[in-house]
């Protein structure tokens, strides 16, 4: 399922337009990306949290030649799926 297919179910179940259903996910992901900017952990009781990780710095090899480099400590987002969710995909 691709955003257009969300958006379509999204407008169907709620028995709004496709323009408006978008502008709701596109606000929900807005509103996700900026607490997450700020470091704020998002929680969907149920279906998801969203928070962010610290990944250290670290030593890779490029698999193309070999060579050992270094990797930057960066923050990545985490995602971690909710017991209900959990329990509908099993």
């Amino acid at each position: 399922m691709n955003k257009g297919d969300l958006v379509a179910k999204i407008a169907k179940d709620a028995g709004i337009t496709k323009v408006q259903a978008e502008a709701a996910l596109d606000s929900l992901t807005g509103t996700v990306t900026g607490a997450l900017k700020k470091g704020q952990k998002v929680t969907l009781v149920g279906f998801a949290s969203f928070s962010v990780a610290k990944r250290k710095a670290r030593t890779g090899r490029n698999p193309q030649t070999g060579e050992t480099i270094k990797i930057a400590a960066r923050k990545v987002p985490k995602i971690v799926a909710g017991s209900e969710l959990k329990k509908a995909v099993k």
